[in-house]
């Protein structure tokens, strides 16, 4: 039966600052019980330990002022998605498009029943930025955020189960979960629930749920992918966080090891010509003999290649802390001994020392840099802040030039602005 946590846990190590807002403070225990494996239960003790990340307020302030597009709103009702055209239309003057969120439409539109959908807040919300920036860093994998927004008494989507790892946060009002566990275990990014959409319904309508429960403001609650869940409000307006952790599988390490082997000279061969493919019988003895092949060059195939090849997904999967581009300028074109900067958060990175230089391998390019800065690129990257003229390597007018650079390079960041 899964786990439903309350108080802290005393004597538990010092946590990760983002996940332990979600899990409570012994994520050690969350990852080896939960992690991948079975739902989390999670009581919060104060009903505003959200509002920072997103509240109604915001939600409206999104809807109203931000000038949204799709797809970064979906509306649904019983289960089915409203098309866009009902409640989008142009931006008017100085703004030539045609997909703007109208937000009497949606107004109207929740009135009557239909739940909001707000779609990849991690980039366009500032509390969730913040949140997911941090989430990520601390779980390795890439994360988005979606917030749900309810009229009283309704249900949105029906049962069914998602392709990534989901923390739902309770924002604001009630909400009946019932949470049932797979009919497809671990399902991969191509293998949606309504590939198994019979087993799924006739799981949630014959068979006890695992959870049955209501979450209230502070709540907030773990899904590994393939649990199914469905959800309705209760009485007031209900709004929810799902934060969807797209995790890399072990599948992924087959796909890079596999794609790593088109190397080998053997596995590129062509088949013989004429042969019938659709012949389990002419197939058989070319199958055995990639089987031997592939089994070789597995092998032969170094982890660095692989890590090289699966971080690419990771990297991409998500941006760092968003940098204020005319500030940054600023301070960086004044910058002097003194001044305190640090790494940019969740900025993915590697270091890696040459002959007679230092390469700062980022998501999107490369940096070559003098071999003598690498103690103190190395320093800089370590995660805390730091003073320029104190660094180690280099003399001071050296420090202002490796650190203005990497300034503008987005990889570091002002500690504070004024």
């Amino acid at each position: 039966m899964p786990a439903e946590l309350g108080s802290p846990v005393e004597g538990a190590a010092a946590p990760a600052a983002a996940l332990s807002r979600v899990v409570g403070p012994d994520v050690d225990a969350f990852a080896r019980r939960h992690w991948g494996r079975e739902p989390l239960l999670r009581r919060g003790a104060d009903p505003d330990s959200f509002r920072d990340v997103l509240d109604l307020d915001g939600v409206d302030e999104l809807l109203s002022r931000r000038g949204l597009r799709t797809p970064f709103l979906r509306l649904a009702k019983q289960g089915e998605v409203v098309d866009s055209g009902s409640f989008t239309g142009p931006g008017g003057v100085g703004a030539e498009i045609g997909d703007q969120v109208r937000d009497d439409q949606v107004a109207a539109l929740f009135a009557a029943g239909t739940t909001v959908v707000l779609q990849a807040l991690h980039r366009t919300w500032s509390g969730v930025i913040d949140l997911t920036t941090d989430l990520a860093a601390e779980l390795g994998h890439p994360v988005q955020a979606n917030a749900y927004v309810t009229p009283p008494s309704s249900r949105g989507f029906a049962a069914h189960y998602d392709v990534h790892d989901v923390f739902v946060l309770q924002l604001a009002g009630r909400k009946h979960w019932t949470v049932h566990a797979p009919v497809h275990p671990d399902p991969l990014r191509d293998q949606p629930w309504n590939d198994h959409a019979s087993a799924v319904t006739a799981r949630a309508r014959d068979e006890a749920p695992e959870i049955d429960a209501v979450l209230e403001p502070g709540d907030a609650m773990y899904l590994p992918r393939g649990w199914l869940h469905a959800a309705t409000a209760l009485g007031d307006v209900s709004a929810h966080l799902t934060v969807g952790v797209h995790v890399l599988t072990r599948f992924a390490l087959v796909e890079a090891l596999t794609a790593l082997c088109a190397r080998d000279p053997e596995l590129r061969a062509s088949l013989p010509l004429g042969i019938d493919v659709a012949d389990p019988a002419e197939l058989a003895p070319h199958l055995d003999a990639v089987r031997t092949a592939l089994t070789r060059a597995l092998r032969d195939v170094p982890a660095d290649d692989v890590a090289r090849r699966v971080r690419g997904r990771v990297w991409s999967g998500g941006r760092p802390e968003p940098v204020r581009p005319v500030a940054t300028a600023e301070f960086a074109g004044g910058l002097a001994a003194g001044d305190v900067v640090r790494r940019r958060a969740g900025l993915r990175h590697r270091v890696v020392d040459g002959a007679d230089e230092v390469v700062l391998e980022l998501p999107d390019r490369r940096l070559a840099l003098p071999a003598d800065t690498a103690d103190a690129v190395r320093e800089l990257l370590t995660g805390g802040t730091f003073r320029v003229g104190e660094l180690p390597g280099l003399d001071e007018a050296d420090q202002v030039v490796l650190v203005r650079r990497l300034l503008r390079e987005g990889v570091l960041v002002p500690a504070a602005f004024p």
